[in-house]
């Protein structure tokens, strides 16, 4: 246990000091989406990198393969947790985004890569059939940076042919601080529930300019949100056992987001200012200075449907199937433009060709496969936004120690998000996701005779 004991430690103190390094290089532009300026960003699903290889599916997800797996999006799965848990990982993505303008034959494109760390959890169990976990994830992810251009304001003998800079860039993001318990109420019935903490900033630039008009007062607005408040998630699984040794398992699983409100000090802010030889001046005056006004955001329902079959030390499939109101997000108590309700379908599982086999350690890894459908939260000009990828993925087992177990999971998604359709942008995304997972009997008694 020592050996990989501190091999755990120097891994997850790299994770911080590159993710820290991370975060403050990239800080101006965390996901490079442009549709991340609508309501709060991204949504980041909860899901660790054994899941994701799989096309996301979480809801009736508990052990996979005999490795105990934490799951935050169904707390119910903790009850199944019977080892100390720990699981620390990082995320890298390269995506390219294009756009056609109205009226060109040719695209826009621009690149964007980030890299940070995506999650820690740990897992302790309290008795035979119950289990507290605790960790912290990223909620939400703003980083934006575009512009679009007008001319021809005007007819006649009022035209006028400067053209008019629309700038719009925002950064921040949200992060979920959980800790969660779960436990079996009857055989095969399992509950949990997790209290969290959303907190973190999001900070949007909106600017007016028409650099080329000298003396020409340019306007910006900036609003800053510092959030924080609950988050409420609640889970069940109830697995139908087969098989004469029981090695074969059908889970029916529900998991839900509360709809519950975060607080929000609100800094809004309306500036004028000039450009001159491409050099922009500072702040001439400031049309309104609002700082710390207190607002709320109400978050939507979110609901997760899931099935699973696992067949120990062989395969797993299953499907997830999500629904989200985030039409009903509120800021301040104002609905949000661009937002509509989701939908999203997971598919996905993975196999081992023997489990059992001394002298072939790749029979041994699992093999993970899946994709994902999505109709996002984003509706722009009178457009719904898609998103779909498929997945794939490894579990490499390192090799166990007394009652420790180990496994490094990796994942890959590729896939798009958006249309060249009627002026909005297409993104295509390649993600990575690294952890280390630790399976390990803490606080157990020997006996020696």
């Amino acid at each position: 246990m020592i050996k990989y004991s501190r091999l755990f430690i120097i891994i997850y103190i790299t994770f911080i000091a590159l993710g820290a390094k991370a975060q403050s290089t990239a800080s101006s532009s965390t996901t490079g989406s442009p549709y991340s300026r609508y309501g709060i960003g991204d949504i980041n699903p909860l899901l660790l990198p054994q899941n994701t290889a799989m096309g996301g599916i979480s809801t009736a997800i508990n052990r996979i393969n005999g490795y105990y797996n934490i799951n935050p999006l169904n707390p119910a799965s903790y009850a199944f947790i019977n080892f100390t848990t720990i699981d620390a990982g990082i995320y890298g993505s390269f995506t390219s985004l294009a756009q056609q303008p109205v009226g060109q034959s040719s695209n826009i494109t621009a690149s964007n890569t980030a890299f940070r760390l995506s999650h820690i959890a740990f897992a302790l169990p309290v008795t035979k059939k119950s289990t507290l976990s605790f960790g912290l994830l990223p909620y939400s992810e703003m980083g934006y940076n575009y512009k679009t251009s007008k001319t021809g304001y005007g007819s006649g003998a009022f035209a006028d042919t400067n053209t008019v800079n629309y700038v719009y860039n925002g950064s921040g993001g949200l992060s979920k601080a959980y800790l969660g318990y779960g436990i079996e109420i009857k055989k095969n019935l399992l509950i949990g529930a997790n209290l969290s903490y959303i907190f973190g900033n999001l900070q949007q630039f909106s600017s007016m300019e028409i650099p080329t008009l000298y003396g020409f007062l340019n306007s910006r607005s900036e609003t800053d949100n510092h959030v924080g408040g609950f988050n409420y998630d609640i889970g069940a699984q109830y697995i139908f056992d087969f098989g004469a040794l029981k090695q074969k398992h059908l889970t029916l699983a529900y998991s839900s987001s509360i709809n519950t409100n975060l607080s929000s000090n609100t800094d809004y802010v309306v500036s004028r200012y000039t450009i001159s030889a491409g050099e922009e001046s500072p702040a001439t005056d400031s049309l309104v200075n609002q700082k710390g006004v207190s607002t709320k955001i109400q978050l939507p329902w979110i609901n997760h449907f899931g099935v699973s079959y696992q067949y120990d030390g062989k395969f797993l499939v299953g499907a997830d199937y999500s629904i989200a109101n985030w039409s009903t997000l509120t800021i301040a108590g104002n609905s949000q433009p661009g937002l509509q309700n989701s939908q999203t379908l997971n598919v996905g599982g993975q196999f081992t060709p023997d489990i059992n086999a001394l002298n072939n350690y790749f029979a041994r890894a699992d093999y993970r496969f899946g994709f994902f459908t999505e109709q996002t939260q984003y509706n722009v000009n009178n457009t719904s936004v898609n998103k779909f990828g498929f997945t794939c993925g490894l579990g490499l087992p390192l090799p166990p120690n007394l009652n420790s177990f180990y496994k490094i999971n990796f994942s890959t998604e590729l896939g798009q998000q958006g249309t060249l359709q009627n002026n909005l942008v297409r993104e295509k995304f390649i993600n990575f996701r690294l952890s280390f997972t630790v399976n390990d009997r803490w606080f157990q008694r020997y006996k020696f005779e």
